[in-house]
């Protein structure tokens, strides 16, 4: 018996999603790895998290109405499957949490004045593992992923004054740690790098 018809535009929107999935995963997977390795610190738990994030993608993707960009929305899941991952007890231990002040001058987080810092270096990874996930995506966010507060604000779920807070309090406890744990000073290709400093 001939299985039952179906419906024209079903099966275009089925076979779209699929092609649009597709587009997404071939776009954006190198800086989704990226970024939830930032996140993580970690190559294969960050690999992980990608296909949770990928899988996530592809289950909502008929869902998506287009009220954001599709790497906004994408990014948003990330951050979710990230901050999933950080909020389990066993990742939890070393957090330090920070207080939403509102007192936050809004020409702290303007994008053109971003962390120049090299991420990966030990001590400003032992940094951003101690921030709180939310402390910590909006700080990847912004200052290593180059998104704007706008952005930011709107793939953490979060008010704009909301995002520039974390943004401005994560980066002040980075730079206080990193005072006190590193010396600083620029390679031959003139990056400001950090080491640790020996009373660190």
């Amino acid at each position: 018996m001939a299985g039952a018809p179906h419906d024209e535009g079903e099966v275009m929107s089925t076979h779209g999603e699929k092609r649009g999935f597709v587009q997404i995963a071939r776009t954006l997977r190198a800086p989704l790895l990226r970024y939830l390795q930032r996140q993580v610190g970690d190559q294969t738990m960050a690999e992980d998290l990608l296909q949770e994030t990928l899988l996530r993608v592809g289950c909502g993707l008929s869902e998506f109405a287009g009220r954001a960009s599709v790497k906004t929305w994408v990014f948003s899941i990330a951050s979710n499957v990230a901050m999933d991952y950080l909020r389990q007890p066993a990742h939890r231990l070393m957090v330090v949490e920070i207080e939403e002040a509102a007192n936050v001058p809004t020409d702290e987080v303007a994008l053109d004045d971003r962390l120049v810092i090299d991420e990966m270096n030990l001590c400003v990874r032992e940094v951003i593992d101690s921030l709180s996930a939310d402390y910590r995506t909006a700080l990847i966010l912004h200052d290593f992923e180059g998104m704007s507060v706008e952005q930011t604000a709107e793939i953490c779920q979060c008010a704009l004054p909301t995002a520039k807070i974390r943004i401005y309090r994560a980066r002040q406890r980075l730079k206080d740690a990193l005072g006190r744990q590193c010396d600083f000073y620029r390679d031959s290709g003139n990056v400001f790098r950090c080491t640790r400093s020996i009373e660190g």
